[in-house]
């Protein structure tokens, strides 16, 4: 059920004076007498007939729990009970306990057979209609599925207006997803005219011919989002760079907006609900490079502002142009955000500093991130739509993404898991085509290509059932797909293959960037060496090298000469010690003689 939460605030001062209380006895001020002739202007009547009741009104509820019980107690059992980390009693920590417990595989197939006991039971009490059937889905859901994989039409949703906009943002109602909030914008830069509509409408999905209600802002909408606590409550941001927030219950006009100095600088592209107590927190970002943390409860000024600088030098000159956003509640401190450079932002909001506050950037595609989205059941994989191609990565690798389609022939425009199931996605492209994505089955090519409209299609979004998808097109048509219980129904083992497959490719991506780490390791000393011999080279053309070589020559000339004098101041010594003997040896012979 929907959490609905208000907090009603009001200044001491504006209660006006205190009441002072004594304690006195009582006074008579007025004392209206009887007055006898007042009788005859009554009308008797004999006899007349009263019902009283006494009693409280009271009504009696029976069901049998006792089967019902035993199967919970053994949820209770599988799952381990609460944590101890979790207290029971803090809303927030058992909502957050049950999204997480909700998403395993065998809490949910616990409860796919718990159906047809559910069913004997509720019949069993006359609780409701015991002539429909329930859980008819129940085999399908944990088995295969058979049908071949297909979309349907099933409403279009057009722009009343003669001068046909932009459908550019779209957010489904967070109870049962009956209505369907759209957001018109002509995104060409200065292709709007004066007497364009600034109108976005709320639809409901049964309903195509008329919307329900018109949301007027100042500036056109790009953004328009649904608050997930209170149904009644949406926030958008606008062309001009403003935040409002509305109420349905208040009509079309914006509750509160702040000025427009005190907002983004360039039009806001995506804001997102943040998950915290009051309900009151948003987030949004724009081309301007800044993300803007907000308040609807005080929209005076921004809480919090980052400048989305990789550098983490705070500045607002080289910064990134955010396009698009991500936000998941199970982690409620950090945030990504897609740039017009291609690159995808990780950021962390405990950080102090703004330094500490961006964590990481994946740098992949060659043109702007137009939607970054985390996987609802492995939240450390996201997937990004960007260029030509739709990347699916994982935190622990930054320099590559571990899955990615192919280079389609038209750019893509937006992107988006399915709620349901871990493995298939859905993206929109220019030629007006929507593509169903199933991993588990192929990664090659789409399983399903749907041709929407001649148009291109600008924007997406998934039902939190996963059976409808709402897509919206350049000339302001919104169409209503219905999609075969393929991509829809949980397949039993489904997350066990879709975790093997994630794991599998982020450990050949890891394997593959330290191969090419090495290769980039010999090639930087392979330059280093080049470098160093480049230098010799420039040196030898120095006039301090000539000199000193200059200098080196003439020293080793001079050693050369004293070596050489050497060897023949030897000689002469040897020549005259050769003559000696032979005038020896002639003074011998004459003797004899």
């Amino acid at each position: 059920m929907m959490e609905i939460v208000y907090v009603y605030t009001k200044m001491r001062s504006e209660f006006g004076r205190q009441c002072n209380f004594s304690d006195r006895p009582a006074e008579l001020h007025v004392d209206i007498i009887p007055d006898p002739a007042l009788a005859d202007h009554f009308i008797e009547k004999n006899p007349v007939d009263v019902t009283v009741q006494f009693s409280y009104d009271m009504s009696e509820h029976e069901v049998n729990t006792e089967h019902i019980s035993s199967e919970i107690r053994g949820i209770n059992h599988l799952e381990g009970g609460w944590p101890k980390d979790i207290n029971p009693n803090d809303l927030e920590h058992t909502m957050r306990f049950r999204k997480k417990v909700e998403k395993d595989e065998n809490y949910i197939f616990t409860l796919m057979q718990l159906g047809s006991l559910m069913e004997h039971c509720i019949k069993q009490n006359n609780a409701i209609n015991i002539y429909e059937e329930y859980f008819e889905d129940t085999e399908e859901s944990i088995g295969t599925i058979d049908e071949p994989p297909n979309a349907k039409t099933i409403n279009v949703f057009s722009d009343p207006n003669t001068i046909k906009r932009t459908v550019s943002h779209l957010s489904w109602h967070p109870d049962q997803g009956r209505k369907l909030a759209i957001s018109y914008c002509c995104l060409e830069f200065q292709k709007v005219s004066f007497d364009t509509n600034t109108e976005s409408y709320i639809w409901d999905i049964e309903k195509p011919n008329k919307h329900e209600l018109a949301i007027k802002p100042a500036s056109p909408l790009i953004c328009l989002e649904y608050n997930p606590k209170d149904s009644h409550i949406l926030a958008g941001g606008c062309y001009s760079g403003q935040i409002g927030y509305w109420d349905t219950r208040k009509g079309g006009q914006a509750v509160e907006m702040p000025a427009i100095e005190l907002g983004h600088r360039d039009p806001v592209y995506k804001i997102i609900w943040l998950q915290s107590k009051t309900g009151t927190d948003c987030f949004s970002t724009s081309t301007d490079g800044q993300v803007l943390w907000w308040d609807i409860r005080k929209m005076t000024e921004p809480v919090e502002r980052l400048i989305l600088d990789v550098t983490k030098k705070d500045n607002p000159d080289i910064a990134y142009g955010g396009v698009s956003l991500e936000f998941e509640t199970t982690m409620p401190t950090k945030f990504m955000v897609g740039t017009e450079q291609g690159a995808v932002i990780l950021g962390n909001r405990k950080g102090k500093l703004p330094a500490e506050k961006i964590v990481a950037s994946f740098t992949g595609h060659h043109g702007p991130v137009y939607a970054v989205q985390r996987n609802p059941f492995y939240t450390k994989n996201f997937l990004t739509i960007g260029d030509w191609t739709a990347r699916i990565w994982s935190e622990d690798i930054r320099d590559s993404s571990i899955i990615w389609t192919k280079y389609h022939m038209c750019n893509l425009t937006d992107g988006c898991w399915s709620p349901i199931r871990p493995t298939v996605f859905f993206t929109s492209k220019m030629d007006g085509t929507v593509d169903a994505w199933d991993l588990s089955f192929k990664h090659s090519e789409a399983t399903l290509s749907v041709k929407v409209c001649d148009e291109p299609l600008y924007s997406l979004r998934i039902q939190d059932n996963g059976q409808f998808l709402a897509c919206g097109s350049q000339e302001g048509t919104t169409t209503l797909l219905e999609f075969s219980p393929s991509f829809y129904a949980y397949l039993k083992q489904e997350r066990t293959v879709a975790n093997a497959m994630f794991e599998r490719e982020t450990k050949r991506e890891k394997i593959l960037e330290s191969r090419q780490r090495e290769m980039r390791a010999k090639e930087r000393a392979k330059s280093e060496q080049e470098k160093v011999v480049d230098h010799a080279e420039d040196e030898e053309d120095t006039i301090e090298y000539k000199i000193a070589n200059a200098e080196k020559m003439f020293f080793e000339t001079i050693e050369q000469e004293k070596d050489r004098f050497e060897l023949e101041k030897m000689d002469d010594s040897k020549d005259s010690w050769s003559e000696d003997e032979d005038d020896d040896e002639d003074d011998d012979e004459m003797d004899d003689f």
